[in-house]
């Protein structure tokens, strides 16, 4: 077995520092201990997302010399257009600035308060968007998804039964749509089966309720499919992906990930009606739907990055930096979520810091630990992201306590993530000296974004 190797060369190096311990320790301070208020400037290793950090390729630069900024049908916005239908098939094909500009015009002409909105896993600006309009977002993961130390594929599966139980529950009329995330990146960036996702569109079809993909990481997600699932060895990326799409009646996506560059998104559908509404809110919004936000340059650089994404040697590449990073992690008993997922690698604040109580939140006082230690940025996935309060007023925990490592595409090199996994492997060894955090100030919505913390 040969080493996999980055399949590119470095043309361009951008200067990164490591400021000292004591900077960092005054940094996190001045920042209220919340990693998102850190200057970039001062993280070393920045993993708190992949969503628009990941560097371009010779041909997408090349492709944004080429923008056409024309205001209405321009040039680019028409490769733009040809790339989504090839991947989707979708009738209807609307640029946005990013993903969750797609989720709030989609919850704005779809949900209506009181609505439920079943899914896989709801990110927190999808369940955001679909709380601002009144209504629950309910997540329905299969229950192998739950487990987290069990090593077997497509955990991002919905459980299908209880989606049919929630449709008996609720009534079909108050489920104006269903999602599916793929992959899914709040249960650890797991993948969907492509099994899974046509048992979920015939439970749908036979109750008239649409589906509708968050496709974000559509090309990885179809990358596990291959590799994974009976049936798929031989087809392309492509050829899977389609497939997938052809199960949905629109779908949503953040093009700052799958799309291989630093902003955009789209919405994309089947139904006229849909698409005459979102058209209209789009130019109130965002702009003239053939740019949607957009700069024409971007349209450009996705029209390629869509294609960049869905090839195999690429996706193999990206897949074993992670693999060799939970490889490590196993050797250590450092706990992570098994397997890998498509992204990122998840470690379990939960079981790594047990002495803390998920409502004094453990994934923030790993992830505070990490930068103090070594300059690494990440975030937490528990429950200052996804708790709730009841009907009480009383603050309940998520299920999950989570810490997210997010690898940008195409940015870090081997030396980088030996570098990590030597930090991760030192919180390790004194994990017991770190504390836990309460909220000193929250924001209505998504407060893990601006929320104040003080050490316990």
């Amino acid at each position: 077995m040969h080493t996999i190797i980055e399949p590119f060369r470095i043309k361009m190096t951008e200067p990164i520092h490591l400021i000292s311990k004591e900077e960092r320790i005054n940094a996190l301070a001045n920042a209220h201990y919340n990693v998102f208020l850190l200057d970039a400037d001062d993280c070393c290793i920045d993993l708190l997302t992949d969503s628009g950090t990941g560097a371009m390729s010779t041909q997408q630069w090349a492709a944004l010399m080429l923008g056409d900024e024309s205001y209405a049908g321009s040039r680019s916005w028409k490769k733009f257009e040809k790339a989504v239908r090839q991947i989707t098939g979708m009738k209807h094909i609307f640029p946005t600035h990013q993903g969750r500009a797609a989720e709030s015009l989609m919850a704005h002409i779809l949900v209506k308060e009181g609505d439920i909105i079943p899914n896989n896993s709801h990110f927190d600006t999808t369940r955001a968007n679909i709380e601002f309009r009144g209504g629950i977002a309910l997540n329905l993961l299969s229950e192998k998804g739950m487990d987290l130390t069990a090593n077997v594929p497509f955990k991002g599966d919905m459980d299908v039964d209880k989606l049919q139980q929630t449709i008996e529950e609720y009534s079909v009329e108050r489920i104006p749509f269903c999602m599916i995330t793929v992959t899914n990146n709040t249960g650890g960036g797991q993948p969907v089966s492509m099994a899974n996702i046509r048992a979920v569109k015939h439970v749908l079809q036979k109750h008239g309720i649409p589906l509708i993909i968050d496709s974000c990481r559509f090309a990885e997600n179809a990358y596990f499919v291959k590799q994974e699932e009976e049936g798929y060895a031989e087809k392309s990326l492509l050829e899977i992906a389609q497939e997938m799409f052809s199960y949905a009646d629109a779908a949503t996506m953040s093009a700052k990930k799958d799309g291989l560059a630093n902003i955009g998104g789209f919405f994309v559908c089947q139904n006229d009606k849909w698409a005459e509404q979102f058209r209209n809110m789009l130019i109130l919004r965002e702009g003239f739907p053939t740019y949607g936000g957009l700069a024409g340059r971007d349209l450009e650089v996705l029209a390629v990055g869509f294609m960049e994404a869905l090839d195999y040697d690429y996706q193999v590449y990206r897949h074993a930096t992670i693999s060799y990073m939970g490889r490590f992690l196993e050797q250590k008993g450092i706990p992570y979520v098994k397997p890998v997922g498509g992204h990122a690698v998840f470690l379990d604040a939960r079981e790594f810091l047990p002495h803390i109580p998920p409502l004094h939140y453990p994934g923030i006082g790993l992830v505070n630990t990490l930068y103090i230690e070594g300059g690494i940025r990440s975030v937490e996935l528990g429950s200052v992201m996804f708790g709730h309060f009841d009907a009480n007023g009383d603050e309940q925990p998520s299920p999950l306590e989570l810490v997210r490592l997010a690898f940008p595409r195409r940015v870090y090199t081997q030396s980088h993530f030996d570098y990590m996994l030597e930090v991760i492997e030192k919180v390790w060894q004194e994990r017991d000296k770190i504390h836990g955090y309460r909220i000193t100030y929250q924001p209505e919505f998504l407060r893990h974004f601006s929320c104040y913390f003080e050490e316990l």
